[in-house]
């Protein structure tokens, strides 16, 4: 056996230097000149959405204003994440394939329209509904008359908008056969692509987007303002199981969280859900108790285009990441809030294993650097993508490309900083020209949430391997967790030997909220749960 002998680590002083130089500031779209949300209402800082229809986005800032404004049919305990009913009054199957939900009566919309089950089911058939493109589209894979809604590239066009597996049964409820058995059904229920829509969404989609109306405790107050505020009120005729404690909240948009952090220092917004790390020793030093941090589910990975020539050969994926000190990146942009990842999966999930990953997530320039070679090295200018959401996001691309450099002598690297609201289409359209930042906030704790939606069929990098989405399958029809666990680690063993997507660390959540504010509770599931805060 060869010994591999770690070389020596970057150091996180010399790394912060650096990182000091290239720092991006940006500038704030709210908070500009007025104090907390008047009328007993609160205020929280946000990055520009990219949509406000549950179907149509998987970005986390649509989620935190989502959250608010529809109740999916069940929520997630904070304790151990199991599913507790929320729109659902019960949610059942005697096979784990066909499952009855029966919902809670007495709920309406916002704008008094009844939930029924059509609600659901209408809504469920437009994000399966391939040529609707909504970004929630396979989270319905799993549903019988997926496929015929779904037809490869260059076939007919769909003959049905509905899903074969989907059936109202009455006005309370209906059924959903899937392809196979899936014991983790209710659990992904609790996921905002799965909340009803009223029939406004379909008359007008457009006017919808900007102003949803959903079945929640908090209501839209006015139509979402872009790059600057959205506005929600509470609900007078909300009868579900969590009204609003807060008479409202102005989410105040962003586009940098450092420009957040100031604004919440000097007063101008109530809530920051994710402090920058750079601002942790001074938020550990100022607020005591109204500083949490939660273990997240939330991942950063370097993803590949597998789909470009350049990066099909697995030894060059892998040469990439053994060339990253995950550790010294921590440490030097993220003041050592968050932890080096050696697994696909975030600790917090059944299943995960610390090391899952091994040799590939281990920093070894020289191995790095002899794969480089041995996959024909890399040829043209290496493109790094990410969004503008957040500075540290360019602080670890910067820190990342300077190692490429040092340790694989690619020198020719440029950065494609693309607007948060445009990104996720950017990468969906596979448009990437080089490695990317790929970031997943877990949907409920389970394997699968993990390694389906970001490496099975159509994802993102262009990568397929049949043996992967077999073990998946056999995996998600296992009759619970137990048999489920080692065909899911097995699926996720052949992913970190081909490595299209590389696993680089797990975040803590760090939050931070005013003194006029009460109830706040962040926990690993739900970063915001807007119905539980009042104001002092």
């Amino acid at each position: 056996m060869t010994r591999l002998v770690r070389p020596a680590r970057w150091g996180a002083a010399a790394l912060a230097a650096l990182l000091a130089s290239t720092a991006c500031g940006g500038t704030g779209g709210g908070g500009r000149g007025d104090s907390a949300a008047p009328d007993g209402s609160y205020s929280v800082a946000l990055t520009e959405p990219d949509h406000l229809t549950p179907g149509n986005t998987t970005s986390s800032y649509s989620i935190d204003v989502l959250n608010g404004v529809f109740d999916t049919l069940v929520t997630l305990d904070p304790a151990d994440g199991h599913p507790v009913m929320q729109a659902a009054q019960s949610v059942t199957s005697t096979d784990q394939r066909t499952w009855t939900v029966r919902l809670r009566p007495g709920q309406t919309f916002q704008n008094g329209e009844k939930v029924t089950a059509r609600s659901f089911v209408d809504a469920w058939n437009a994000a399966a509904y391939g040529p609707n493109g909504w970004a929630n589209n396979y989270y319905f894979a799993n549903v019988e008359g997926y496929k015929e809604l779904n037809p490869e590239d260059g076939g007919p066009a769909p003959r049905t908008k509905a899903l074969s597996g989907l059936r109202a049964v009455d006005d309370l409820t209906f059924t959903v056969r899937l392809t196979a058995p899936f014991s983790p059904f209710p659990m992904t229920l609790a996921y905002t692509g799965f909340a009803p829509l009223p029939r406004a969404a379909f008359t007008d989609p457009r006017k919808f987007d900007v102003h949803p109306i959903g079945n929640g405790p908090f209501a839209m107050d006015g139509d979402w303002q872009h790059n600057q505020r959205i506005t929600l009120k509470k609900y007078a005729g909300y009868r579900g199981p969590r009204p609003a404690k807060g008479a409202g909240v102005v989410f105040r948009i962003y586009a940098s969280k450092d420009t957040a952090w100031t604004d919440f220092q000097a007063g101008r917004v109530d809530l920051v859900l994710n402090v920058p790390p750079a601002h942790l020793p001074q938020a550990r030093r100022l607020l005591g108790d109204r500083l949490r941090g939660t273990p997240s589910g939330t991942m950063d990975y370097l993803g590949f285009p597998v789909y470009d020539k350049r990066f099909a050969d697995p030894r060059l994926r892998k040469a990439f990441s053994m060339a990253i000190d995950r550790r010294a990146v921590v440490d030097a942009v993220f003041n050592g809030a968050y932890q080096p990842m050696a697994s696909l999966l975030a600790p917090n999930v059944p299943g995960y294993r610390k090391d899952a990953c091994g040799e590939a997530c281990t920093y070894d320039p020289a191995k790095a650097k002899q794969l480089l070679a041995q996959a024909g090295g890399f040829h043209g200018p290496l493109e790094l993508w990410f969004s503008n959401a957040d500075s540290s996001y360019e602080q670890w691309m910067t820190a990342v490309a300077n190692q490429l450099r040092q340790n694989l002598g690619i020198d020719r690297v440029a950065f494609r900083k693309v607007p948060a609201s445009d990104y996720l289409s950017a990468l969906s359209g596979r448009k990437e020209t080089g490695p990317y930042r790929n970031n997943w906030v877990m949907d409920y704790p389970s394997a699968q949430d993990y390694l389906e939606y970001m490496w099975g069929d159509g994802n993102r990098m262009g990568w397929h391997n049949q043996r992967f989405l077999d073990l998946l399958k056999r995996a998600n029809s296992a009759p619970g967790l137990d048999a489920a666990t080692p065909l899911y680690q097995q699926a996720e063993d052949i992913a970190l030997a081909e490595l299209p997507m590389a696993p680089l660390w797990n975040w803590t959540d760090y939050s931070a909220w005013s003194e006029r504010l009460r109830g706040v509770r962040p926990d690993p599931y739900a970063s915001l749960r807007l119905d539980q805060i009042t104001v002092k």
